[in-house]
């Protein structure tokens, strides 16, 4: 996500390392590639000379402190900008009414119907909320089709009407259901439109008028860069949406949506969403996308993610066990397990601070945990809990069992040691425990 912008960014601010003061010659050569920069990353022309303006406006404004370098003061300049640019802070969807009504918007193939069924998901496990899907694009092939697997993955149920082409009525029927059986939240599929076809959006328009939902989200291509803001300016005029959600952040995006979109519709991002997993949808922080934008990591949502896997009761044991030298394999194979379930790995590396950089020409794939889960399922259970026993036919018998080498096994059982040692100095694990149990609280609106 926005690597080539972060790198390109990296570059401006070299022209001030070494520098003793910010002047008004070295600040308009560094603002010059930064304007470059985000060019380059598809942001509409007018925003960029805007921003390189007041930044230049602050940079040449603004007092040096002697502990500061004038390369770290743009940065800190340009972070600040970019927040701003992108919204200064979250802003939470509206979930009022009962049952709470939320209409997906958006261009055909920009990922709603996934979106839809990773929304739900993400209500139901974060607010508690009790959501049905309505299936209103009844002209994409297999649309219908599309979302009730999805439902049917993440067990939410989905409301559709074969044979039925008027989503308006699909709408207000879907509705009514949901009432009768007790669902609070309600989310509505529509279909794909153009902004040119005056047809499909007077549909959409009169969906919105009819059901009265209570947030409008307009979801984008990520990847369409600079059309997709013209677009959601478009949609925008007709519907006046409530918020937008950015999709395929994980693909060869360049950024420009994500940092013109706030500033041409004057409407928030609410969300972000990469891939096809159910659970890859986060909440948007103009100031952590600032952060990992400049190549600052994104330890908030790192810790977050860490936190939707932990288990006090689990971390009791473990704690336990560690105190007692009886942290076995079984366990960092359960360590191991939850860190896949926060997401992709190298996504998450590059939430750690200067981790991004040094791996973004590094190939980790979902499957990086594959040999070692291999190597400790060859295990007995008794070489999983005392792994002080595995010599060296062992050793031989599980690299052949696991279709790895015995160099592997190794440097498995030096991981996992190295593992326990940290452990036991972390106070048997209570110093994690304390981090990880100091978790905010999400209050439901």
């Amino acid at each position: 996500m926005f690597e080539n912008l972060s790198e390109k960014l990296e570059q401006s601010f070299k022209i001030l390392r070494g520098q003793g003061r910010i002047t008004e010659i070295n600040v308009a050569e560094t603002l010059k590639e930064v304007r470059r920069a985000l060019l380059d990353a598809d942001v509409n022309y007018k925003i960029a000379k805007t921003f390189t303006d007041t930044v230049k406006q602050k940079a040449l404004g603004e007092k040096i402190l002697l502990a500061v370098k004038p390369g770290q003061m743009m940065v800190k300049i340009v972070h600040d900008e970019l927040v701003q640019l992108m919204g200064s802070s979250n802003v939470d969807i509206n979930m009022k009414g009962s049952p709470a009504i939320i209409l997906i918007a958006g261009l055909q193939g920009s990922g709603k119907t996934t979106f839809s069924a990773k929304l739900a998901s993400y209500l139901r496990a974060k607010r508690g909320k009790n959501p049905m899907l309505i299936a209103g694009d009844v002209y994409r092939p297999a649309a219908i089709e599309q979302l009730k697997v999805l439902g049917q993955q993440i067990n939410i149920p989905v409301y559709s009407e074969e044979g039925h082409q008027n989503p308006v009525k699909i709408s207000h029927a879907g509705i009514k259901e949901a009432k009768r059986l007790g669902h609070d939240l309600v989310i509505i599929d529509t279909a794909g439109r153009l902004a040119i076809d005056e047809e499909m959006m007077n549909e959409i328009t009169a969906i919105k008028k009819s059901v009265d939902p209570g947030e409008v989200l307009f979801v984008v291509d990520s990847m369409t860069g600079q059309d997709a803001v013209n677009t959601a300016k478009e949609f925008n005029d007709r519907l006046n949406f409530d918020g937008v959600v950015l999709t395929k952040l994980d693909g060869d995006t360049r950024g420009g949506a994500a940092l013109s979109i706030r500033a041409v519709v004057n409407k928030p991002i609410k969300f972000i969403s990469s891939g096809e997993k159910l659970d890859s949808i986060e909440v948007f922080h103009p100031a952590r996308m600032a952060d990992r934008i400049l190549g600052m990591g994104d330890i908030v949502t790192l810790v977050e993610k860490a936190q939707e896997q932990y288990n006090v009761e689990e971390a009791r044991k473990l704690q336990k066990k560690i105190a007692k030298d009886q942290f076995g394999l079984d366990d960092f194979l359960k360590q191991i397990q939850q860190i896949k379930k926060m997401g992709n790995v190298k996504d998450l590396a590059a939430m750690i601070p200067g981790v991004g950089k040094a791996i973004k020409d590094m190939e980790i794939d979902d499957d990086a945990f594959k040999g070692i889960e291999a190597i400790i399922h060859s295990m007995t259970p008794e070489e999983r809990s005392k792994p002080e026993i595995l010599n060296g036919s062992r050793r031989k018998r599980i690299a052949d069992g696991s279709g790895t080498t015995v160099q592997e096994v190794n440097r498995l059982i030096k991981q996992f040691d190295d593992t326990r040692k940290l452990l036991k100095m972390m106070g048997g694990g209570k110093k994690m425990m304390r981090m990880m149990g100091n978790r905010p609280q999400f209050r439901g609106k």
